[in-house]
């Protein structure tokens, strides 16, 4: 039996949580890190089992596996301690790992390892496939209803108004390391498709915030020496953080039952 540690406990680790709950053939629910122990998330308490609210560096002493489902800001504190501890550590936080690629020497360094779940994006495997040969580009278009993006610091960076939009408006174009950066929030899926293919400073990007969406849409195109393709997902938002997409956590929860199936689809 795993003992599974959560850190965050919003719209992606709640749903995790209460899938451990209902129970996971290998995985137990051992506890949970969360911004402020004495205000405890509703989620935590619906569940059937009593779960302790411990610090980080507990979480990583407690469990095998932590899935890290937390603000961009806390990445390091949580991931840090767990990589150090040689624990598998399960995120969707691709736009921090890729600012923070230190913590993969150090999981190395101490037999500890960090899956990055397919979160809100399709086609991870080809991507992979193609760049054992020569991708030639990698570009993505993101279009999101404004209300996912009114939070982006890089909005406010530069003075873009997106609210009462009555057309789609272009909001970012350029590197998927910069969007990383102005859109931490918004963009684990473009920073996630970086680390997959030809890194983030060639895969390409463009952000658009849309008034006629509900949907969060994401669009890459794959130009390769063995392939070309184009994928479009379209994905339902959380009602709590319409940023997030439905499909992310249960990303996680096939990441985490992929541990120990004794049949695992896709590379």
């Amino acid at each position: 039996m795993l003992r599974v540690g959560i850190a965050g406990f919003g719209a992606i680790g709640s749903v995790v949580g209460r899938a451990l709950d209902r129970g996971i053939a290998g995985f137990k629910l051992e506890a949970v890190a969360v911004r402020d122990a004495a205000r405890m998330p509703p989620a935590l308490a619906s569940l059937a089992t009593s779960v302790d609210a411990v610090a980080p560096e507990e979480l990583a002493r407690r469990c095998d596996v932590i899935v890290e489902c937390a603000p961009a800001a806390a990445f390091c504190g949580i991931v840090t301690p767990a990589a150090r501890a040689g624990r598998v550590v399960i995120t969707v936080s691709a736009a921090a790992l890729i600012e923070n690629m230190q913590v993969i020497e150090l999981a190395h360094a101490h037999g500890g390892r960090i899956i990055l779940a397919t979160g809100a994006l399709l086609g991870f495997d080809a991507v992979r496939a193609a760049a054992k040969g020569t991708i030639h580009s990698v570009t993505m278009v993101t279009r999101k209803p404004p209300k996912s993006l009114f939070d982006a610091p890089y909005l406010a960076a530069h003075g873009i108004d997106i609210t009462n939009l009555a057309a789609p408006l272009k909001v970012f174009s350029g590197t998927a390391r910069e969007g990383a950066r102005g859109f931490p929030a918004n963009v684990n899926v473009a920073a996630a498709l970086a680390l997959a293919g030809i890194g983030p400073e060639r895969t390409m990007l463009e952000i658009w915030a849309d008034p006629s969406l509900s949907r969060n849409t994401h669009t890459i195109k794959v130009d390769a020496d063995t392939v070309r393709f184009e994928m479009t997902i379209e994905n339902v938002p959380t009602p709590e953080k319409p940023a997030t997409g439905r499909v992310t956590a249960l990303s996680v929860i096939a990441a985490l039952e992929s541990l120990t199936s004794p049949l695992r689809v896709g590379s």
